[in-house]
């Protein structure tokens, strides 16, 4: 029989007493996240450990966040990574396992009033029923410090266990004082193995996934369905989903339901690409592009500048990059490098986006296939050490000018030889630092393109 979305599972009979299937349903301390109407991902969030795919540094046989949950003796946690990892999902196996109450807030639609009523709710139960409470703060990095701070004490002392979700990174989004009373779990991004577990896994479910409605998937169409998620077992399920629901309406009326690669490309579109201007896949990724533009691979530079070009980023931004690039890591083996940087970041701004990706590709293959010093970038870094260790010395009187007659008479401009007055417009003797920097040598060229022929 062909899948329609509709065809969702009953309910099961077994569900406890009022749950309802919103986002944060409190079973007397139970909370689960899964909705059996509602979409795939939703109705195939895991239940328990033994279900969850991925993530075996922290949830495999004997780790950390395995032996908490099997024991029941969960501490303050942070749980740190990009979205579909599994953050969420892990909160709720928590829930269904802990005999502590369980008390979740979106970041999202929460503010100070909402933390406060849990608070004191916790503090109620801790003094009447002797329960302890874990605070589930999902998007925790949208509090600000405020926010943050009204739960700081109450960790502190116990009112409340904090579990905290966030795709950014805690050491900017989380108070110091609250991150170093919390345990950190890094999650990384699904491998293409895991995301297809995870797939075969919906396929296979009769109760709760696409089982029970004859839907056939080969091996290539689920590493297609991979790749286009990039390691969000959210993505990968949704775009399941809406293939599945394309290929029915496609198919005939009997037989199985055939979702092919071309339908599911056709479906998503496009990849996900995990990216944001303002947090860790950005920084992440220029770090990246500048250390393969340094490293001269022209190929793995244009990579990196197509995963940010193609995600958003701003392409000025790269210019300018571009341009720190040039003096930085080029130099002086070929001065050229910083005028055709500069010239492109005016073409980058005059030009815009789509055609700003072509002078940004040229000069990004050009800088990587140039010769590479530092020298200028190490010469100003041994000046600034000889500032920093030398006094603060006036100025020689031979390098002032002398504008009146009172600077004339104090010496100003005494001694100084003018340049063009000498063979190669050099002055043999003239001293150009104070005697306590003078001596050290700053400048050392480097062994590559315009600087080799200056050793």
């Amino acid at each position: 029989m062909p899948y329609t979305p509709a065809m969702s599972p009953r309910r099961r009979s077994d569900a406890p007493p009022g749950v309802q299937g919103d986002l944060f349903d409190d079973r007397d301390g139970q909370w689960d996240q899964s909705s059996e109407a509602g979409p795939l991902a939703a109705r195939m969030r895991p239940r328990s450990l033994d279900e969850f795919i991925g993530q075996s540094e922290i949830v495999g046989d004997g780790k950390p966040v395995r032996v908490m949950v099997d024991r029941d003796e969960v501490p303050s946690i942070v749980l740190w990574g990009p979205p579909g990892t599994g953050k969420t999902t892990l909160a709720s196996i928590i829930a269904r396992r802990t005999e502590q109450h369980f008390e979740p807030i979106s970041a999202v639609s929460s503010g100070v009033a909402d933390l406060r009523k849990a608070v004191a709710s916790a503090q109620e139960r801790r003094r009447v029923a002797r329960r302890s409470t874990i605070l589930f703060i999902d998007e925790l990095h949208r509090f600000n410090r405020a926010q943050q701070d009204v739960v700081l004490p109450h960790v502190e002392n116990g009112v409340v266990t904090l579990i905290g979700a966030t795709t950014e990174n805690p050491s900017f989004y989380v108070v110091a004082p609250l991150l170093s009373r919390a345990r950190v779990f890094k999650l990384d991004l699904l491998t293409q193995e895991e995301v297809v577990a995870i797939l075969q896994q919906a396929l296979d479910d009769e109760e709760r996934g696409l089982g029970a409605g004859e839907i056939e998937v080969d091996d290539e169409t689920l590493l297609t369905i991979a790749n286009l998620a990039g390691g969000d077992a959210r993505t990968a399920l949704n775009i399941l989903e809406l293939a599945a629901s394309v290929a029915s309406g496609e198919g005939e009326d009997e037989g199985p339901t055939v979702v092919t690669r071309e339908i599911v490309e056709e479906s998503a579109q496009h990849p996900t690409l995990l990216y944001d201007r303002q947090a860790d896949a950005h920084y992440d990724t220029i770090s990246a592009f500048i250390k393969t533009v340094r490293d001269s691979d022209p190929d793995g530079a244009l990579y990196w500048l197509a995963r940010m070009l193609e995600a958003g980023e701003d392409p000025l931004f790269v210019a300018r990059r571009l341009m720190i690039l040039a003096a930085e890591d080029v130099g002086l083996a070929d001065p050229q490098a910083l005028p055709i940087a500069v010239a492109c970041q005016q073409a980058v701004h005059f030009l815009g986006m789509p055609e700003a990706r072509l002078p940004l590709s040229e000069v990004t293959i050009y800088l990587a296939r140039a010769p590479k010093s530092n020298s200028a970038y190490a010469a100003y870094s041994r000046a600034v050490k000889d500032v920093e260790r030398t006094r603060n010395d006036p100025v020689p009187l031979h390098l002032r000018n002398a504008n009146t007659g009172l600077m004339r008479d104090l010496g100003y401009g005494k001694g100084y030889q003018y340049a063009h007055d000498y063979d190669g417009n050099v002055p043999p003797e003239q001293t150009h630092r104070p005697p306590s920097a003078e001596g050290q040598r700053y400048y050392r060229p480097g062994k590559l393109g315009n600087e080799a022929r200056e050793r």
